[in-house]
């Protein structure tokens, strides 16, 4: 074996090693406790809008900025920084060095991903007083793409991946294979209850938004006007302009309120 392996291999284990650390698990299930927080966020938020008094965006940017203007909000960010980097950590360990399928590997890398964005846009707020709104992002990078060539064909394939995100969440819940992800052995019989229900409410919101998002994106590309794109808040909103009304909305948005009650019970309970 060369210098070269060698180096490698003993950065993999070191790596490694952190990864299986108690503290880095400690810090992870903080950093679930923190994405039930924003769950919790978006979905008051969402209600809000449903009853016309709703200021902030429901998206993950507008949580953050809701926790930001509470007392002692800049400490409370400061928490979800450190939580939501162990998460992202978390997750690249298990995209690298896991034995799991390439499907479950995948999923770990883009969560990674997330939890980074998360932290991009906590630290936006720390530092620069604001974060961007998920929806100008989003047709931002619509706007980017449809301006390739072949590019209403590029944003029509991530709108069918968004929806097929969407898909995939429902059937999580509905199925409730989210709980592979738990430690049922140290749950009692009423706590496996009450995290299945919670699940798969939460997991089926969570699809419904993913797939209107996506349907947001074909629409951008059929257009070829990004401004039809969307992120979470214009989803969400999207629900009051059906014919149901806000009420529709208002359910979505409970359904994220019993996601984030899942995510605390996951902080506790999830396998890691």
């Amino acid at each position: 074996m060369n210098t070269a392996q060698s180096a490698g291999r003993s950065a993999e284990a070191a790596a490694r090693r952190a990864a299986d650390h108690p503290a880095l698990d400690r810090l992870a299930r903080v950093g679930l406790a923190c994405r039930g927080v924003l769950y919790a966020l978006i979905g008051v938020l969402a209600v809000q809008i449903a009853l016309g008094s709703g200021e902030e965006e429901a998206d993950k940017g507008g949580a953050i900025t809701t926790v930001a203007e509470l007392p002692f909000g800049a400490v409370i960010l400061w928490v979800m920084v450190v939580g939501f980097v162990a998460l992202a950590l978390w997750q690249a360990s298990e995209a690298l060095f896991s034995h799991q399928e390439k499907l479950d590997r995948a999923e770990s890398a883009g969560r990674t991903v997330v939890y980074g964005l998360i932290v991009f846009t906590l630290l936006s707020v720390l530092l620069a007083g604001r974060a961007a709104s998920e929806d100008e992002k989003s047709q931002d990078v619509t706007g980017m793409l449809l301006d390739l060539p072949a590019g209403e064909w590029i944003v029509g394939a991530v709108g069918l991946g968004v929806i097929a995100l969407g898909v995939y969440w429902v059937r999580q819940g509905v199925t409730k294979k989210f709980r592979e992800e738990l430690d049922l052995g140290r749950m009692s019989p009423r706590a496996r209850s009450v995290m299945e229900k919670l699940g798969m409410a939460g997991y089926v919101a969570r699809g419904v938004i993913a797939g209107l998002a996506g349907f947001l994106v074909i629409q951008a590309a059929i257009t070829h006007d990004p401004d039809k794109a969307g992120g979470i808040d214009q989803a969400l909103r999207s629900f009051a302009d059906t014919p149901v009304g806000p009420w529709l909305l208002i359910a979505v948005a409970l359904g994220l309120v019993l996601f984030a009650g899942y995510c605390f019970g996951e902080s506790r309970w999830r396998r890691t």
